[in-house]
């Protein structure tokens, strides 16, 4: 559509244009990958997954608030992450289950990633 042509049909007035660049929300790839890390880590450490997956929202989306002179620790799910986000979330997740867990969590990239999947599917 002619932008040109839009803007001379609104009336007269005063107007806001607002551009706001597009962020794709989390791809089902992306929430698929991270639920089979969380069964993995379920199964090495005996832990719940989705105790697993709260461990992590709490310590890579969490941020301080202030109510009043209260101070509070809130954190949000993936859910609302977008693509980038959520990828960052899962570089997060992986270093951190090889660090604190010795589990080294695969990308679908990797070479034994085929056989990882059909292990913790």
């Amino acid at each position: 559509m002619d932008l040109g042509y839009l803007f001379s049909t609104l009336r007269n007035g005063k107007y806001i244009l607002t551009i706001k660049r597009a962020a794709e929300k989390r791809s089902v790839s992306q929430n698929d990958l991270l639920w089979l890390w969380m069964t993995c880590i379920e199964q090495e450490t005996g832990t719940p997954k989705e105790d697993c997956y709260l461990y992590y929202c709490k310590r890579f989306l969490s941020k301080q608030i202030r109510m009043g002179a209260q101070h509070e620790l809130v954190y949000e799910t993936s859910s609302k992450l977008s693509t980038v986000q959520m990828s960052d979330f899962l570089d997060k997740i992986q270093a951190d289950a090889l660090q604190e867990l010795g589990i080294n969590l695969p990308d679908p990239q990797d070479k034994y990633f085929e056989n990882f999947y059909e292990e913790f599917n």
